[in-house]
């Protein structure tokens, strides 16, 4: 697939945008992190907000206090996740598996 050729203000535009994403979901991350929003409540909106539902599993999983990256991995493969996956392309029984976990 070719990449499309955007104006030098598209590609401004597009950066920038991208920019505003990045930011938004490291303050999520540092939210869940710090105790300020529940995991669970997250994980619930993962289908409405495209910030959610384009945040990997593994990166959520590891803004929990106490899960590092080889517990996400472990926590992946027993609720049988797939490592590249993001919480939006969960199916409905990976996400209550991985509620019921979490819990």
């Amino acid at each position: 697939m070719a990449l499309p050729n955007f104006t030098p203000e598209e590609r401004a535009k597009a950066l920038e945008k991208a920019a505003q994403v990045r930011k938004a979901r490291k303050e999520l991350k540092e939210n869940i992190k710090s105790g300020e929003t529940d995991p669970a409540s997250v994980l619930k909106t993962r289908k409405d907000d495209p910030l959610v539902s384009k945040m990997k599993v593994k990166e959520f999983l590891q803004a929990i206090p106490g899960i590092g990256g080889a517990k996400a991995d472990k926590i992946m493969h027993d609720v049988d996740i797939p490592g590249n996956r993001r919480l939006g392309g969960l199916g409905i029984r990976q996400a209550e598996a991985l509620l019921e976990y979490l819990s």
